[in-house]
């Protein structure tokens, strides 16, 4: 850092100055050297980064007090990175308000109050599960069993075999994070890392617990005990809060885990969230004189399905209050649509083929109407 002005030196004060005549002094030079106000003055942009770097630093009670030891010599090298102070965009305005500009300073840093270390929660983790159809109208209390990362027991999550040789990474203060700001083109930015130090974790640890090789975290086989509602839908994820993975070195709360549920087909029934759909064969002369029905449901008791004399193939009989539990309302169920559908046997015995031929005339459409008859299909299916 040879020929490396002192900050102090160039905001023109004393050693003990206040954050008040820090701030006053670094406003009216950043004033004085405002590139809007020297266009003409190819020093101008020079000195207005090198104000904007000094009160960066003293205006942080931590970075002065590193300066106030160490001066530019300081441990792991600059506070902005590799690429050192880049300067900030300041609107010539700001300098003359409230400090508009203090907050640009303060996130170099992490801010001036924050605390040393960065607290972060353990990821999250997501498992697939399939469960019974049944399950969709009853609910179901159930488990798994999955292979997470857990605070190690050896370290106490720690991963040092002492807790006496845990260092706080020089390069970051035990941030686990590096800010710098950058210019791209006429714009500057933030940019945020993690440290290459300490791989984020904000420590070194000199003699890492051989279990967990540092890692403060091991894996473990854990079962999960977890409730599916009633009415439960494919895809729907239940969150397991806690029983993600733990945080690196034991410094922030576990991740959550979540359970993506898979439900089953069932044999007959199609799912439109809480109505079941279904197709029931039916004969033609059960269609034409009509006749009642009985199958087994899943809730436990037989639907009983009454069809019209004169329904037609297509047509949809609906059983209110049949259906599953709904979830959005979580009051009643949805229906059961029942879609008739004319049943063709196969092979026809020749005692009813005989039978079928001496009544065809009378079944029969008259050509003379068939006209007709296909105008009135149109006018129902397209009023349905």
């Amino acid at each position: 850092m040879a020929g490396k002005r002192d900050y102090y030196e160039i905001l023109g004060i004393s050693k003990s100055a206040s954050d008040k005549e820090i701030k006053n002094a670094f406003r009216s030079l950043a004033r004085k050297h405002h590139p809007d106000k020297n266009p003409d003055d190819p020093d101008s942009e020079r000195l207005f980064k090198e104000v904007q770097e000094a009160y960066a630093v003293l205006s942080n009670p931590d970075e002065r007090r590193k300066f106030d030891t160490f001066g530019h010599e300081r441990p792991g090298g600059s506070p902005f990175g590799p690429g050192g102070f880049q300067s900030v965009n300041i609107n010539f305005d700001d300098l003359f308000g409230g400090g508009g500009f203090e907050s640009i300073f303060s996130s170099l840093f992490g801010g001036a109050s924050g605390g040393r270390q960065r607290r972060q929660r353990g990821s999250d983790l997501l498992v697939h599960h399939q469960v019974p159809f049944q399950a969709a109208m009853d609910g179901i209390e159930d488990s798994i069993e999955i292979d997470v990362l857990k605070s190690c027991d050896d370290c106490s999550g720690l991963g040092s075999k002492s807790p006496d040789e845990i260092r706080e990474c020089p390069a970051c203060d035990g941030r686990g994070r590096i800010q710098r700001i950058e210019r791209v083109g006429p714009f500057t930015q933030q940019v945020v890392s993690d440290c290459a130090s300490c791989r984020g974790s904000g420590r070194i640890i000199p003699n890492p617990c051989t279990r967990c090789q540092g890692e403060g975290r091991a894996s473990r086989t854990k079962k999960i005990q977890f409730h599916v509602p009633p009415g439960i839908d494919s895809g729907t994820r239940l969150r397991m809060s806690g029983h993600g993975e733990a945080a690196k070195g034991n410094r922030g709360e576990p991740g959550h885990l979540y359970i993506e549920i898979q439900v089953e087909e069932h044999e007959w029934f199609e799912r439109d969230r809480s109505d079941l759909l279904m197709a029931l064969p039916i004969s033609y002369v059960d269609l034409v004189l009509g006749t009642s029905v009985e199958i087994s449901h899943i809730d436990g008791q037989n639907l009983k399905i009454n069809i019209p004399a004169g329904s037609k193939p297509g047509d949809t009989i609906s059983l209110r209050g049949r259906g599953l539990p709904s979830q959005r309302s979580r009051i009643g169920r949805g229906s059961v649509m029942v879609l008739l559908k004319l049943d063709i046997p196969d092979k026809i015995p020749r005692s009813l083929k005989k039978q079928l031929e001496e009544i065809r005339d009378e079944l029969s459409i008259n050509s003379d109407m068939l006209d007709e008859k296909i105008r009135s299909e149109a006018r129902q299916r397209r009023q349905s």
